[in-house]
């Protein structure tokens, strides 16, 4: 039996992200505490002592994240890692959200694959510096540490996806230190690895903490989205963002089904929605389906699908918080963050897991879910 425990707010994880750690720097989000940071000099990193600014300002942005910054310059500095699914990317800018509201005057650096990618899209969405770590693997490491040196920051993040490896790796030759952000109920291959090297663990779930160095877990679930978890749009005004023309959008007994196929689509979700989503929509008159099918996909549903006024057809979905106040049913594949989610918004959802997922991490996700809220499984 898998042990369980409830997803926390990501300010606490924000917060324990900076507690002290042996061997490791003491920073603190309330008052002027000092603060015990690792910085570069002559190629190494010293301890250097630091206030905690309490300015309200907004942050000064990081035009280029290439350029030294000044020594004298005592904001916090974080660098984030991310890349590949959905789940590491929007866990690491939920952290970097928390981390800014907490505290405005610190910096953020992102890392991740070159653009067309995920990270790259949503750095250049949100008023982030972002860098790209090429993929192959010597000048991936090479890169991260060029990154890493100019922008000198005070610790690195590190969520998953191929550019993490190599950018802790130059983080270490560097001595610089790192934590690794874990989302899933089984530890990723690389986490596995750079667990004795890591300052910190955190995890979502206490079932991975076995196969990790014990002493350096945190289990404290996912961080979700600002934008999701404070959202306070009526489900009226929701809807009407993706039906307008629906006449009575808000009427009473209206049933949004929202599908996701996860960050690229699903072939086998596509094809079992597109047999049944025509029959869904004239059954039952206030019926509505909001379906992601991926961007591999969308062209060739678009041709296949009728059009239909309680139909919307989109390869991605951005604004989730948006998407989530207008849903009533999620059917989706099981990744971590979207579990995350759909628990912490209340979403009833089905659930079927990717099989072929490393170490099947989502069919442990979905059961976990199933235990926790009561969600659907079905496997494909």
């Amino acid at each position: 039996m898998v042990a369980i425990t409830r997803p926390v707010s990501p300010p606490l994880l924000a917060r324990r992200l900076l507690r002290r750690h042996p061997s490791t720097q003491t920073v603190s989000f309330a008052g002027v505490r000092p603060l015990i940071i690792p910085t570069e000099s002559s190629g190494h990193f010293r301890r250097r002592r630091c206030q905690v600014s309490q300015s309200s300002e907004p942050p000064t942005p990081v035009s280029d994240p290439g350029t030294p910054h000044d020594d004298d310059d005592d904001s916090l500095r974080v660098a984030f890692v991310c890349g590949g699914a959905g789940g590491h990317v929007y866990a690491a800018f939920a952290l970097a959200d928390e981390l800014r509201a907490s505290l405005p005057s610190s910096r953020s650096l992102f890392l991740g694959s070159p653009a067309p990618s995920l990270e790259a899209a949503s750095a250049a969405s949100s008023s982030y510096p972002f860098v790209p770590i090429p993929p192959c693997l010597p000048r991936a490491f090479l890169a991260a540490a060029l990154h890493l040196r100019r922008f000198r920051p005070h610790f690195l993040v590190a969520t998953g996806g191929p550019p993490a490896l190599p950018t802790c790796i130059a983080a270490l030759l560097l001595r610089l230190p790192f934590v690794i952000q874990d989302q899933d109920a089984g530890p990723a291959p690389a986490t596995r690895l750079l667990a004795p090297l890591a300052q910190r663990i955190f995890l979502a779930f206490n079932a991975p903490v076995r196969l990790l160095p014990k002493r350096k877990c945190a289990v404290y679930g996912n961080p979700v989205r600002m934008s999701i978890r404070d959202c306070q749009v009526p489900k009226a005004a929701a809807m009407a963002r993706f039906f307008p023309g629906a006449g009575l959008v808000g009427e009473e007994g209206a049933e949004v089904l929202l599908v996701l196929g996860g960050t690229v689509g699903s072939p086998q979700i596509n094809v079992a929605v597109l047999n049944m989503y025509y029959e869904m929509l004239t059954t039952k008159k206030n019926r509505y389906i909001i379906w992601q099918t991926g961007p591999e996909d969308f062209c060739e549903m678009e041709s296949l699908v009728r059009g239909h006024r309680r139909l919307f057809l989109t390869p991605f979905l951005r604004e989730m918080d948006i998407t989530y106040a207008a849903t009533d049913v999620v059917v989706s594949r099981a990744g971590s963050v979207s579990c995350t989610e759909i628990l912490v918004t209340g979403k009833p959802a089905i659930l079927i897991p990717l099989p072929t997922i490393v170490d099947d991490h989502q069919t442990k996700n979905a059961y976990i879910m199933a235990d926790v809220m009561g969600a659907k499984v079905m496997r494909n």
